[in-house]
């Protein structure tokens, strides 16, 4: 990986652009803040503040690395969910075959630092977009790119935009996970179509085959096998056609952060084929998991024996205002927390240097720079209290941050993780 230009993340300058850090650090690059090993709690950090917890960091790394390795599946997190270089350092350290991506912008933040291989998990027919992964398929042979096609319209227009490039591209048809789903092509004989077009191109190679499951219409462990097992079947039958002919491994992908057990499930009866199966799973959001959504939907909660997933997030607001013994607000509101799946969770009090959950505190709504907080008579909640907010849905939290403080469970920040969104 590039660890030059990682390490260059941490030569950057502290200034207004980041938000929650310590006044008094404006010109120190983040490479010297880090080093003071400044407390989140006692050392200047404004709020609203977001902090991932280090030890859970660590602990959801580990976990789904010993998941992926136990089932026999290449892994390929969802770099989307972060956006975050020195993450996907981490995941690639701890054993990931590359990172997976949803658009050209986030490919070209993750050739910036280093990352060899990526699977697009989209169509791409933008004309320059295009032109740019063929400039750097080109000039380096070590890079490996795949995306998504599900349309003999898109394999044309790749395969005009393309035109000249000396290394085929990589690409997998895209199954659809079922009618009025998102993209991805509808029938088998629709997509024997694709790949006959993908055949014909002088520019693509077909690597595979793959899609989202989550996007199965009324989901349940029966239908997202079902439309597994449809997957499996489409790279035998692709195979048998000889349609993979000549490569050295065949991609079959699936896998977001509700289902991945399923897909361990049905990629272990993947039949030996013409070559090896690259068995990629994509789930994205296990790097810091939540207090919600996926706290629910975690397939952790089915397999227990397996382990479990730990929310890594915490948003640190302040009450502002206490106008009522029912009302209190903090300074943290849609600008700063994710709110598109589900509201924050108060979860612990701070005051004077001790914490207490948060009993008898709701958060009712979000304006753009308040938390509504309803309190019953177990609240004890003061004006300039801290609570600590849990939040679901760890794409949209990310987002909302550019530097954001790793704290270890004493509030000691030992690094800060830069995002690009």
């Amino acid at each position: 990986m590039a660890l030059d230009a990682l390490t260059r993340l941490a030569e950057e300058r502290v200034d207004h652009r980041f938000k929650g850090l310590p006044p008094d650090a404006e010109g120190l690059t983040v490479g010297e803040l880090a080093a003071q090993r400044r407390n989140l709690f006692t050392d200047g950090f404004t709020t609203p503040v977001l902090a991932l917890s280090a030890e859970r960091l660590e602990h959801n790394l580990r976990l789904m690395e010993t998941y992926a390795a136990r089932h026999g599946l290449a892994f390929a997190p969802h770099g989307k969910t972060s956006m975050a270089p020195q993450l996907f350092r981490r995941q690639i350290e701890h054993g990931a075959w590359g990172i997976t991506l949803a658009v050209p912008h986030q490919v070209r933040v993750a050739r910036a630092y280093g990352i060899q291989r990526v699977f697009l998990a989209n169509e791409l027919v933008d004309t320059a977009a295009l032109k740019w992964v063929a400039g750097r398929l080109d000039a380096d042979p070590g890079f490996r790119f795949l995306c998504y096609v599900d349309s003999v319209r898109g394999v044309e227009l790749m395969d005009e935009a393309l035109s000249g490039a000396s290394r085929p591209v990589d690409v997998v048809v895209e199954l659809a996970a079922g009618e009025g789903a998102r993209t991805g092509v509808r029938t088998e004989a629709e997509c024997a179509a694709v790949a006959d077009a993908v055949a014909g191109a002088r520019t693509l190679r077909l690597a595979g085959v793959a899609g989202y499951e989550g996007e199965v219409p009324r989901a349940d462990p029966e239908r997202v096998r079902s439309w597994l097992r449809r997957l499996v079947a489409l790279a035998v039958d692709f195979d048998r056609a000889g349609r993979f002919a000549g490569l050295d491994e065949i991609v079959v992908s699936a896998g977001g952060s509700a289902w991945f057990d399923a897909v361990a499930d049905v990629f272990a009866g993947i039949p030996e084929l013409s070559s090896p199966v690259l068995k990629l799973l994509r789930s994205g959001a296990y790097v810091s998991h939540d207090d919600g959504h996926y706290r629910e939907l975690t397939p952790f909660n089915r397999v227990p024996e397996e382990g479990a997933l730990e929310p890594a997030f915490r948003l640190w607001t302040q009450v502002v205002s206490r106008p009522s013994p029912e009302q209190a607000f903090t300074n943290a509101g849609k600008r700063d927390a994710a709110y598109d799946l589900d509201l924050p969770v108060a979860q612990v009090v701070r005051r004077d240097g001790g914490e207490r959950p948060a009993d008898g505190i709701s958060v009712t709504g979000l304006s753009d720079q308040h938390a509504w907080l309803r309190t019953d008579a177990e609240a004890r909640l003061e004006v300039g209290d801290w609570v600590g907010l849990g939040l679901s849905h760890p794409c949209t939290s990310f987002d909302k941050w550019v530097l954001i403080p790793v704290a270890e469970a004493d509030g000691t920040v030992v690094d800060y993780i830069r995002t690009f969104f």
